[in-house]
């Protein structure tokens, strides 16, 4: 669709315009221009928020292919930064680790979640 088709105040105005010039014989046909009009813009408007939703939803469905792999990624890296830290008893950098782990699988969790 063009931006011709787009409904404004100067639309309405020139409708009823033209009917005054033209008379109450032409109601029909101006009617039926304007109802036209609005019907390609509803169209146009319920085609482009049915792209977005179907854009939405593809993003939301390989989020979760993302999301086991962050997890098993993140699992498979702390277990030997557990280890190297466990062993040397560095408790409180263990803890922030786990922290930091669990915070980004959390942001993605969060980021990839449907609206």
């Amino acid at each position: 669709m063009t931006r011709d088709d787009d409904l404004g105040h100067g639309d309405i105005e020139a409708a009823l315009a033209a009917r005054r010039e033209l008379g109450a014989r032409y109601d029909a046909e101006l009617v039926d221009g304007f109802a036209e009009r609005i019907e390609r813009a509803v169209e146009r408007r319920v085609a482009e928020r049915a792209a977005l939703e179907q854009r939405r939803t593809s993003a939301v469905a390989g989020a979760g292919g993302r999301q086991l792999a962050l997890g098993i990624v993140s699992l498979v890296a702390f277990i030997p930064i557990s280890i190297a830290l466990g062993v040397n008893g560095e408790f409180l950098a263990l803890l922030v680790t786990l922290a930091g782990i669990v915070g980004v699988n959390l942001a993605h969790a969060w980021q990839s979640r449907r609206p």
